[in-house]
């Protein structure tokens, strides 16, 4: 098995025919995504999930980290190749919206096997100069202060030193990787966009989520989350609802399905709608927008 897919899965391991590559944000590693089975199956959602292990973090904490985002996604469609054969989707959060995009990019540009769908979070659109999370060169205390404000980093951990002290390192280099990210986008992609933001994030705003609408082939819808940039974390209930509710329909219908094609439909997650091409289950609301 490649070392980008972690040895130990969380929870029960189902093995339905469509698989679910989270990819994490800045500084995460793959056991952000550790209580997502569980969840995604008490929802019905059809998925295996297969968090995506970078290099140095967590059990792969001795290999050196990238920080040239090409070399990393090189590496990554080498390594998940044939993982990739079998029918999937690609979820990002933040850095990781960012690394499913590129590397389904990297796929479509060789002719190979893409994802059903990809599903992305609290990230701008590539043609957009990426998110000032913090300066990866500023000192550890601003550095600190600066993921505390974004709800990186619970303010609980800040009286243990040998977590920020193993942490920092690593946000320091996503950061680079994620500023260094300057390639012109190409063409479309020929893949469904399903995308989420927080109304409340201050990091990436709606309409900068809302901006991806020119790089889908395929059709797109957004969905706006309560909470703040980290909204997957602090209801991690409400934004699994909303996940298996595309999950479904992919595991679901062989072929897959298409989002609102000829624009992008936005949505209102959790309490209420307000458009787009996939009502979430068990809510409504106003139309509003285009």
């Amino acid at each position: 098995m490649t070392r980008y897919l972690s040895r130990r899965r969380p929870g029960h391991e189902p093995d339905p025919a469509t698989r679910l590559f989270c990819f994490p944000y800045a500084g995460g590693g793959a056991s952000a995504y550790r209580r997502w089975q569980r969840g995604l199956d008490a929802q019905g959602a059809g998925v295996r999930v297969m968090p995506v292990q970078l290099p140095g973090r967590e059990e792969r904490f001795g290999e050196p980290r990238f920080t040239d985002l090409d070399a990393l996604v090189d590496d990554m469609d080498a390594q998940l190749d044939e993982e990739l054969a079998e029918p999937h989707i690609f979820y990002g959060h933040s850095m990781g919206a960012l690394l499913a995009y590129s590397l389904a990019r990297r796929r479509q540009s060789r002719g190979a096997a893409l994802p059903r769908a990809l599903v992305l979070s609290a990230y701008r659109a590539p043609h957009l100069p990426a998110p000032p999370i913090a300066d990866p060169d500023a000192g550890d205390e601003e550095l600190v202060a600066g993921l505390v404000a974004l709800g990186g980093i619970p303010e609980t951990l800040l009286d243990h030193p040998e977590f920020l002290s193993a942490l920092l390192p690593v946000a320091r280099d996503d950061l680079r990787l994620c500023l260094g990210s300057t390639a012109a986008p190409t063409e479309p992609l020929r893949v469904p966009l399903h995308l989420f933001a927080g109304r409340g994030d201050q990091l990436v705003s709606v309409s900068e989520v809302f901006s991806w609408r020119r790089h889908a082939g395929s059709g797109c819808e957004v969905r706006s989350m309560p909470g703040g940039h980290f909204f997957i974390r602090t209801d991690e209930d409400a934004f699994l609802r909303e996940l298996a509710s595309l999950t479904r329909r992919y595991a679901r219908e062989r072929g897959g399905y298409a989002a609102e094609r000829g624009g992008c439909g936005m949505e209102r997650g959790g309490h209420g709608t307000e458009r787009g091409g996939v009502r979430p289950a068990g809510t409504v609301g106003a139309t509003v927008g285009s």
